[in-house]
């Protein structure tokens, strides 16, 4: 009797610990959705080791692809200090295969443009990749299409004319330090992220754009830097003064919001630090206080 129940006993301990384990099973925190999963549900990145949880960075994945990001998808993590892309095998075993293809697609699409020794053929019913000489001048030269033979020029992809210039109403096209191509008229619809190089299109609104691929922000008629013009002093002056979209108040008022909000910043700042020094003494007492407390939990006295 005594001995069967020693055996039970030993039998619930057993159980007990099983399940213990299963309980203390380590959990990690999605950075996307702020939810805990098993290491089972997360996906690492390869390149950055940043770690979240495999149905947010699916979707992710597929919200990058139906915006028409060709260019390589950046971590998720806006604060990555890797700045960590995602591999395309990555992609491949996450989204469905019709996602992939289309991310390959654009992909490919991307690299043409930025290519300054390929582009596509004019002709809407061709859509083959031509492969362009340039010569050392940076001047147009004839292209023929190896499918359709259609010639035409390098510079306005119009037919092929030896004897004149481009049409002046054609938007200027200059190399860059990358070697991609870029627009540099002011009223293009369309323009290349002066970072990333990714294409924007801009419908409406005001002329300070933030880049959703690179997040960096900039001027849409000259392409300046804007990411640290937090007063958007750059439209006071210039070739782009009063062109920022808003009316003189509205930009009066933001900049009266971003003063208001560093002086408050700087209030609490200066309120809290007198505080934070009278108090330190009462914090290292009571943190000293729950030590003590903890030892003699731990060490009980000897008889």
């Amino acid at each position: 009797m005594s001995s069967a129940g020693k055996i039970c006993s030993h039998t619930m301990t057993a159980g007990e610990a099983e399940a213990g384990e299963l309980v203390l099973e380590p959990l990690v925190t999605c950075k996307l959705c702020l939810c805990e999963y098993s290491l089972d549900k997360m996906t690492t990145l390869q390149e950055c080791s940043c770690i979240f949880c495999t149905a947010c960075l699916k979707q992710y994945m597929e919200l990058a692809i139906r915006e028409g990001c060709g260019c390589p998808i950046t971590c998720p993590d806006m604060v990555c200090l890797n700045h960590g892309t995602l591999q395309e095998s990555e992609i491949a075993c996450l989204v469905p295969v019709d996602q992939f293809q289309l991310y390959q697609r654009l992909k490919f699409e991307r690299e043409v443009h930025l290519d300054p020794n390929r582009m596509w053929c004019p002709d809407a019913d061709c859509q083959t990749v031509c492969y362009v000489e340039l010569n050392d001048l940076g001047q147009a030269v004839p292209v023929e299409c190896q499918a359709c033979h259609l010639k035409f020029c390098s510079s306005c992809k119009e037919a092929w004319h030896p004897e004149s210039l481009c049409q002046e109403n054609q938007p200027i096209v200059m190399p860059t330090e990358h070697g991609a191509l870029i627009r540099t008229d002011t009223e293009a619809s369309i323009k290349q992220c002066p970072v990333c190089r990714i294409y924007i299109e801009r419908n409406e609104g005001c002329a300070q754009m933030m880049c959703k691929n690179c997040k960096h922000t900039f001027c849409w008629y000259c392409l300046q830097n804007l990411d640290n013009d937090i007063f958007l002093r750059h439209y006071d002056k210039g070739p782009c003064r009063n062109k920022l979209g808003h009316s003189r108040a509205s930009v009066m008022w933001n900049r009266t919001q971003v003063v208001g909000i560093l002086v408050g910043l700087g209030i609490i700042a200066l309120v809290t630090s007198p505080l934070l020094l009278v108090a330190s003494p009462c914090i290292i007492c009571c943190i000293c206080k729950s030590c003590r407390g903890k030892k003699k939990k731990h060490n009980p006295p000897t008889t």
